[in-house]
């Protein structure tokens, strides 16, 4: 069973939370910190919410904050490409007749959007939403579920993934993982190289 991440590992969208919460913040004299941009990225959308309001101290509640998010991401979401190779690693699994599912921390609205532009809506098993369990990516049981959910033991499963907290996390199940760069976790290349079971800089690397 493979399992995909969607942000940074399939779509090449990492890129745009960055100017949207660059924008967020300096429309309102504020600047993002390391320790900031650290957690936000690392966390699912109404976690990333509360945080940012209670980082910054805002007078905005949480759904205020995601909802300028939103209004932000959507035109981008709707057409953002795909990482180098991964269509055409998508399209040799399908011909192979692998399972396919996504393990997402992606809001469900964006990630359905990013799915529909390149076609891909029917092209996997399941959509699994860390938002809808309630749990960040990061924890392992996220990756316990989703693979209990699609009725296969984690030891079964596959998984790409960009960001490194989820790629223990999944390790740490049993999963099999693959590591995709992203240049959002570039300063983590060697640790993704030692902890995973494998790392790919492009999925183009898997065609050849």
């Amino acid at each position: 069973m493979k399992l995909f991440d969607l942000d940074g590992t399939l779509i090449d969208s990492n890129g745009i939370w960055e100017e949207i919460d660059l924008r967020f913040l300096s429309e309102r004299g504020l600047e993002a910190t390391p320790e900031y941009a650290h957690t936000v990225g690392h966390s699912i959308f109404p976690i990333a919410a509360q945080f940012t309001k209670d980082y910054y101290h805002l007078d905005m509640t949480p759904q205020a904050i995601m909802d300028a998010w939103l209004s932000g991401a959507r035109a981008a979401y709707a057409q953002v490409p795909m990482k180098a190779g991964a269509m055409e690693f998508l399209h040799r699994c399908r011909a192979q007749g692998e399972r396919m599912a996504v393990v997402t921390a992606c809001v469900p609205e964006l990630c359905r959007a990013a799915l529909r532009y390149h076609g891909l809506e029917d092209w996997f098993e399941a959509v699994i939403f860390a938002q809808d369990m309630g749990l960040e990516k990061r924890d392992p049981e996220v990756f316990r579920r989703a693979a209990a959910m699609l009725g296969v033991p984690p030891e079964a499963c596959t998984l790409y993934e960009d960001a490194p907290a989820n790629c223990a996390a999944a390790k740490r199940v049993g999963m099999t993982v693959v590591g995709v760069y992203d240049k959002f976790y570039a300063a983590y290349q060697e640790e993704m190289r030692r902890d995973c079971h494998g790392y790919i800089v492009s999925f183009t690397e898997l065609l050849e």
